[in-house]
């Protein structure tokens, strides 16, 4: 799937607010780089961190709340 459909789905997700998908997505991508183990199947050494994380929230696998 395609980033601009990726980043659709979340936002569709997370009522269009794009400040709470971008603060999430960074949130969770520096977790990935500082060794958490992504929830999809996507390799940190192959993939880009923050493609993994709007991934992750794209397919609902990290809940995000206001408080990120």
């Amino acid at each position: 799937m395609k980033i601009e459909q990726l980043t659709a789905k979340a936002l569709e997700l997370l009522e269009f607010d794009r400040y709470l998908l971008a603060a999430s997505v960074g949130k969770r991508a520096e977790e990935i780089a500082r060794g958490a183990t992504p929830l999809v199947d996507m390799d940190p050494k192959v993939d880009k961190f923050t493609d993994i994380a709007l991934v992750e929230i794209a397919e609902g696998k990290i809940i995000v709340t206001e408080e990120v």
